[in-house]
């Protein structure tokens, strides 16, 4: 163990100062990549159903201490269709043939639980969601190819509670009805 302290202990370095230096130094383009999606984030998701971090835009400055003046274009890579690993709202799912085949052509599993991830036809207003948390510069729509096989592709476009239709994404998102 001893050996691989050793061999790590020159990449350990002060976070923020490295980014400072990074920002400010000689012109560098710098890539933060984000890991799981908007709808998880501690602050902006789908609470219970969320992780502990912040997985929307603003992670980029309280997890390395960038100031927000310095980030550039946000990149949204958004699914052709939903997926969700365990509970929580999920308006769009298939919990059907057309869920399964989402699953399985996509290899939708959990990353680090291998649990099979729950599929659904593209929900655009967690999309208008995820734009208004962070921002998107452009959007990257991923996974197309896996509904070639389908007849028909919907996409969900509105939200209605009690029959009324939602302006935005709501804050108690288990009551939802979907109109596809």
């Amino acid at each position: 163990m001893t050996d691989y302290a050793e061999r790590l202990r020159p990449m350990v370095t002060d976070g923020v100062y490295f980014m400072h230096k990074a920002l400010t130094g000689p012109s560098k383009k710098i890539l933060v990549e984000g890991a799981n999606a908007a709808l998880l984030d501690i602050d902006f998701g789908t609470y219970p159903f969320v992780t502990s971090s912040n997985c929307t835009v603003g992670g980029v400055c309280t997890g390395l201490g960038v100031p927000p003046s310095y980030v550039g274009r946000v990149y949204g890579v958004v699914k052709a269709y939903t997926t969700r690993v365990g509970v929580g709202a999920f308006p769009t799912e298939q919990d059907n043939e057309v869920g399964e085949l989402l699953q399985t052509r996509g290899r939708e599993f959990g990353v680090t639980t291998g649990r099979k991830r729950r599929c659904g036809w593209l929900d655009l207003i967690l999309v208008r969601y995820a734009h208004m948390v962070n921002g998107f510069s452009a959007i990257a729509l991923t996974k197309l190819d896996i509904l070639d096989t389908l007849p028909e592709i919907k996409v969900g476009v509105a939200y209605k509670v009690d029959g009324k239709p939602l302006p935005s994404f709501p804050d108690f998102p288990s009551s939802l009805k979907i109109k596809i």
